[in-house]
């Protein structure tokens, strides 16, 4: 039977589990898309360029969850649990995103580099000018999507102590031995959370289809 009190009485402990999901994923997704766009532009420097293509395919195809144990493990203990989660979780994604910057950059007309090349125009001013407004705007619903991702990957800090949706849904639910309820609200929250998101990024998709 379902006990509507307890699920009352639990709510403010999973809605602050909650928002350090939330907290840790804004975060991620922040560092992931800063780092990707650097990763995405320094992979057209020559040599390194095929460094940096290499550390990440090596990021891309090793697990999440070995990732965050391994730093954790590795870190300094003055560093928080939250901390490190965030940043893995950022460099992790960065991975993915590095490539969807990419498929954007390429997608800009040769002869936009061209134009800009005869103009004498300066590497900060073509990129910041010309190449990035056009490739940003083509890629802006793949990045979405690894929002909702990455969103979903979060439970995975509980792994490392963070104390996020899921880990208290399992403290809870093993204290009092409710774990239906427990499970069911953590579903239930994600999902209010996700599905907004996926409907904003289908409207995005739409809006910038044509271009």
């Amino acid at each position: 039977m379902w006990d509507f009190e307890f699920t009352l009485e639990v709510m403010p402990d999973l809605l602050e589990g909650l928002w350090i999901t939330v907290q840790a994923t804004v975060m991620g997704y922040l560092i992931a898309l800063t780092l990707g766009l650097a990763i995405a532009m320094v992979r057209r420097v020559p040599y390194a360029g095929g460094v940096v293509h290499g550390v990440m395919e090596f990021i891309r195809t090793t697990p999440l969850l070995v990732q965050l144990v391994f730093v954790f493990l590795l870190a300094p203990s003055t560093v928080s649990a939250m901390t490190i989660g965030v940043v893995v979780l950022g460099v992790h994604y960065s991975a993915y995103t590095a490539e969807v910057y990419r498929s954007g950059i390429e997608g800009v007309a040769k002869g936009q580099w061209e134009a800009a090349r005869a103009l004498s125009l300066p590497a900060r001013r073509t990129w910041g000018a010309i190449v990035l407004p056009q490739a940003i705007r083509k890629v802006i619903p793949a990045l979405g999507n690894y929002l909702i991702a990455m969103f979903k990957d979060t439970p995975l800090l509980f792994a490392i102590g963070v104390a996020e949706l899921l880990t208290q849904a399992q403290r809870l639910g093993a204290a009092n031995f409710r774990v239906v309820e427990m499970y069911t609200l953590v579903g239930f929250l994600f999902l209010i959370v996700s599905i907004p998101s996926a409907i904003l990024i289908r409207r995005l998709e739409r809006r910038y289809a044509a271009v």
